[in-house]
């Protein structure tokens, strides 16, 4: 399985893909420039292309992953503009990157009237597509559910995805500790949570998985990551989903607490150990 975690470009994109590989990564996941700035980045194109060609050479998988200050549903009118450059900006850098997809949250509306904010967030990720030629997705996530409640269920993710001018430029990134604490998953069905995405056709757009177990209970909406297996959700739950036919080859990166760089390596290596040892 291509397994991984969220690691640093602070040596640049080429040494984020190496450290990956160092620590028995076949994924992984970086931020394209400043986390919390929706600045335009001039990037080094020959850095980005070297991570390209190490990854295509070691079989890793790459996601990218927008700023913390991008909100689809934007409504100051400066703010929607500057956060439509900025995701365009992170899909030019995840595309020389090699990425397949650059994960952005599902929009967060401060309004009174849900429908504007979904109308909104529409309008913008159709903006930010509608010049793009390259092959990274726009990979939206669910999420857990804090403040209002947009972007928790399946069917708003596949509405809202069929709902923009080029579908086929959108994907999804499901993250497993938003799941469970918006109570899409709840921990021991997650057979039935498979069915109802088969039954919505979401696999079919599902490019990325964020790996991450729950400090809080199901149906809590607080998102706060915990190490897999030392949370709500559990290492049974978590080996029964990792059986899922259609996650296999995806991405699957872990965004849990760790200390340095080299604490991933043994969750990482915690991760194929429960693929491996499953009892069904």
């Amino acid at each position: 399985m291509k397994i991984g975690s969220h690691v640093s470009i602070r040596h640049g994109y080429e040494a984020a893909a190496r450290t990956a590989s160092s620590l028995g990564a076949k994924s992984y996941q970086f931020f394209p420039k400043n986390p919390r700035s929706l600045g335009v980045k001039e990037f080094d194109e020959r850095d980005a292309v070297a991570c390209r060609t190490f990854c295509e050479q070691q079989g890793i998988l790459s996601i990218a992953h927008t700023p913390y200050t991008v909100n689809l549903c934007a409504q100051d009118p400066g703010l929607y503009e500057a956060t439509i450059l900025s995701v365009q900006n992170d899909l030019n850098i995840a595309e020389s990157c090699g990425a397949i997809g650059v994960v952005v949250h599902f929009g967060h509306y401060k309004g009174s009237d849900a429908l504007e904010g979904y109308k909104r967030m529409i309008s913008m990720v159709n903006r930010i597509l509608a010049d793009w030629g390259g092959k990274a997705r726009l990979l939206v996530e669910n999420n857990a559910g804090q403040g209002n409640r947009m972007g928790t269920t399946l069917e708003e993710l596949t509405q809202v995805r069929l709902l923009v001018d080029e579908p086929q430029k959108v994907g999804f990134c499901l993250d497993t500790c938003h799941a469970f604490a918006s109570g899409m998953w709840c921990g021991d069905d997650w057979g039935q949570v498979a069915e109802r995405m088969r039954s919505l056709n979401f696999f079919s757009s599902l490019c990325a998985v964020h790996l991450n177990d729950s400090l809080y209970p199901t149906g809590s909406f607080r998102d706060r990551h915990a190490n897999i297996g030392k949370g709500m959700i559990g290492d049974a739950a978590f080996a029964s989903f990792l059986q899922t036919p259609e996650l296999q080859g995806l991405p699957l990166v872990l965004e849990t607490p760790k200390q340095g760089e080299e604490s991933h390596r043994e969750e990482i290596n915690h991760v194929h150990e429960l693929v491996d040892n499953w009892q069904g």
